[in-house]
């Protein structure tokens, strides 16, 4: 059905939806600052604001128990749900059964069973060849790969030396090099600041031996002495100490990050680094595979995919982790994401497995700021739109604005926007004040769809729950609230269901502070939030849900 169709249901649905007797839309009129909680989060609510209802809780979340009871007496269907990442780790109790399983597949047998190029996938498989035990995969930031290629070209040029067919190639070399500076600088300030503190904690610890000869001390007893202190010196001194002691910061702390930078300059911001080694085939060619294992678990030292599914599917209700967002999933793991930018090639090709094996979500925690072969990753965005697919996808923790800057992949080109079954999703806190964007969240009203929860979200790693920020944790919602609609009303397309999903938002009336880049002056102007994305909605289960109903009748009667 074309959009414009829907979009004439959609208007009638909200009117329909809204007269109901037994269930409305959220008031359609945008929110506002009176909306805001006065007293602080509790803890139960920290957990879980993100299924929480601005109307009721007066905390802009997803309003998902709203939704589960309106969905109470319905039946949905299982579906499959893609998720592209890191290694996930498969065997944590809170998943239990909801692990997508290869029916065609014979585990172990050292066969291709199934004739699809990929021996004993079982679960999925892993592009990265990464191993349980074994150290994370580094791979080179995409603006490297871009320098590499066209160093020969045009390294030591002026613009006036380049020809008018050669110009779009050479302004992306110079922002290339541009970016590769700035990563490469951060992690320098990085190590130079981690020393700093080491220095300034031997030079405190030195100090405080006057008072503590064997040199053990708690943060109460440095409070102590600060207290009684005359010493402005001595105080300022102990105000470090005691800023340490609070957060567990001391030299090992320190020579811990300090040798993690360096690993980074080592690997993934080295030219010389050989960065795919183990996989074996040519990242130039797409027709190159298989490559890889069928070890979706991948190294047991990369939480991030496992996260990223705790939040879209833990099982709920169960009294463990975290309560996901629906369990009428399977989850079919895809390891590509490795430590630094993915290759095109193992995106594009984990887009088409996904596809290929039933898929009716992938989900895309991912993203860089160049393509070294975005036809890759733009026919697979429309290998999945034609065969009803529907790809949530993260919008990056820049603080960029999408309009201006980038972040692959995502649905358009230079001419346009090249696929509908594509949601780019930014991330929301959880104030409906100036503070509703998460400030290191990317941005656009052209290339952003829609914003959902993403700070401090509660979500499960490999072997404890805690709170995690980022776009990465806010795309997973709203695959979840994707995955609900497509297992309630199957009837709905990937793209019916994405125009749903963005017209059934929460608008808010909030002036919020800009995100900026780190290092940059923030702006000392606030925009609308309604200019954030081009839907300017925070994403609704409940009205999504309402919405979805009426369009799916509309369907059937249609028929």
């Amino acid at each position: 059905m074309k959009s414009v169709k829907l979009g004439i249901i959609l208007c009638c649905c909200i009117v329909v939806a809204c007269t109901s007797s037994k269930s409305t839309l959220q008031k359609p009129q945008a929110i506002t600052t009176t909306f805001v909680k006065k007293q602080p989060l509790t803890k139960a609510e920290k957990q879980n604001w993100h299924l929480k209802d601005i109307y009721t809780d007066s905390i802009p979340g997803i309003s998902l128990e709203k939704a589960y009871d309106f969905l109470n007496d319905k039946k949905g269907d299982t579906i499959i749900v893609a998720v592209i990442d890191t290694g996930i780790g498969i065997d944590n109790e809170d998943f239990k059964g909801l692990i997508w399983v290869n029916k065609d597949e014979i585990p172990n047998n050292a066969v291709d069973d199934d004739q699809n190029g990929y021996i004993d996938d079982i679960n999925g498989w892993n592009f990265l060849q990464t191993e349980v035990g074994g150290d994370y995969r580094y791979s080179h930031y995409a603006c490297m790969r871009y320098i590499k290629k066209y160093d020969l070209l045009f390294k030591g040029k002026k613009s006036e030396e380049i020809p008018s067919r050669q110009k779009k190639a050479f302004k992306e070399y110079l922002r290339a090099i541009k970016t590769y500076e700035k990563e490469k600088k951060d992690v320098e300030d990085d190590i130079a600041a981690y020393k700093r503190i080491k220095n300034k904690f031997i030079e405190v610890d030195s100090l405080l031996t006057e008072y503590f000869p064997q040199k053990k001390y708690t943060f109460s007893q440095v409070d102590s002495l600060s207290n009684i202190s005359s010493d402005s010196l001595l105080k300022t001194e102990l105000r470090f100490m005691k800023y340490y002691l609070k957060n567990n910061i001391n030299p090992k702390w320190a020579d811990k990050r300090i040798q993690r930078e360096l690993k980074e300059l080592n690997t993934i911001l080295n030219f010389s680094f050989n960065e795919r080694a183990k996989q074996g085939d040519n990242i130039n060619d797409l027709n190159d595979f298989p490559y890889g294992n069928n070890n979706v678990q991948g190294t047991e030292k990369v939480n991030h995919g496992t996260k990223v599914v705790s939040i879209l599917a833990a099982t709920r209700n169960n009294n463990m982790g975290i309560d996901g967002i629906t369990n009428l999933v399977k989850i079919l793991p895809l390891c590509a994401a490795p430590y630094g930018n993915e290759h095109d090639k193992d995106i594009a090709l984990a887009i088409r497995y996904a596809v290929d094996n039933d898929a009716k979500i992938i989900n895309m925690s991912i993203g860089k700021e160049f393509s070294m072969h975005p036809t890759w990753l733009k026919e697979a965005i429309q290998y999945a739109e034609k065969n009803n697919v529907l790809i949530v996808s993260s919008a990056g923790n820049k603080s960029y604005n999408l309009d201006v800057e980038f972040d692959y992949p995502d649905d358009y080109d230079e001419n346009g926007e090249y696929a509908k079954n594509f949601i780019k999703v930014g991330a929301s806190s959880y104030k409906a004040d100036s503070t509703l964007v998460w400030l290191s969240s990317n941005y656009s009203q052209k290339n952003v769809d829609i914003f959902a929860p993403g700070h401090k979200i509660y979500c499960q790693s490999r072997k404890r729950t805690s709170y995690y920020s980022g776009t990465s944790y806010a795309s997973p919602i709203v695959a979840g609230i994707a995955a609900l609609i497509r297992s309630y009303y199957p009837n709905l397309s990937a793209v019916e269901v994405k125009e749903i999903i963005l017209a059934s938002g929460i608008s808010f009336d909030v002036d919020v502070v800009q995100p900026y880049p780190y290092g940059e002056k923030q702006p000392k102007d606030k925009i609308p939030f309604s200019s954030m994305s081009k839907s300017g909605k925070i994403v609704n289960a409940y009205n999504a849900l309402l919405m979805a109903e009426e369009v799916s009748k509309k369907k059937k009667r249609k028929k």
